[in-house]
């Protein structure tokens, strides 16, 4: 048996997610799904200011563990002063082992939808790792100068854990005071191996 309720009554019940006509049964929403195994192609970077700038980058194999090359790109507008080392921060939590002979500090040819990126000539430069694998410093033979595209080829092996990691650029300037100054990170995101 139902009594009048009034229209303000009534939308305060709906709203709760009352159904009179059941005798107060709560309505179910439908359940929400996502499809976690599938990458939808979509890539998420940071907005530029002046205290976060995003810089350019090309992962071979964004799934973890999978073996990989990372190219860290460095563009001409990226730098304004010529290259005497650069510092890569590692993020603490990125668990792959980074050997320092296979780093390389090259000229690029950034790629896009009709060519790949790849490392078009070696500058000759030496590259080392911290012995808790938190920064690769690289210094190159010869300061490396501005106008053209650089960047770092890393091959090694994803970390097993999936995520986001953000590798920051720091570099050194030829001068009298040896100050390295920070040029932008590449946020990576890495996803499950399914």
């Amino acid at each position: 048996m139902l009594r009048s309720i009034r229209p303000r009554q009534l939308g305060a019940a709906l709203a709760c997610g009352l159904s009179l006509a059941t005798g107060l049964t709560a309505l179910q929403p439908p359940a929400a799904r996502a499809d976690v195994g599938n990458s939808s192609g979509f890539e998420f970077r940071w907005d530029s200011d002046k205290e976060f700038r995003k810089l350019w980058y090309h992962v071979s194999s964004g799934r973890a563990t999978n073996r990989s090359d990372y190219y860290l790109v460095l563009g001409p507008k990226d730098r304004k002063t010529a290259l005497l080392k650069l510092a890569i921060s590692v993020p603490k939590d990125f668990d792959a082992y980074i050997d320092p002979k296979r780093i390389q500090l090259c000229y690029m040819l950034r790629g896009g939808v009709t060519r790949k990126t790849e490392c078009q000539e070696v500058i000759p430069a030496l590259a080392e790792v911290s012995k808790d694998g938190s920064a690769i410093e690289i210094f190159p033979n010869q300061p490396v100068p501005v106008g053209r595209s650089i960047g770092v080829r890393i091959q090694l092996t994803n970390p097993y854990s999936p995520g986001m990691y953000q590798f920051n650029a720091l570099a050194q300037a030829p001068g009298d005071v040896p100050i390295s100054g920070y040029l932008g990170s590449w946020v990576i995101e890495i996803s499950p191996n399914e």
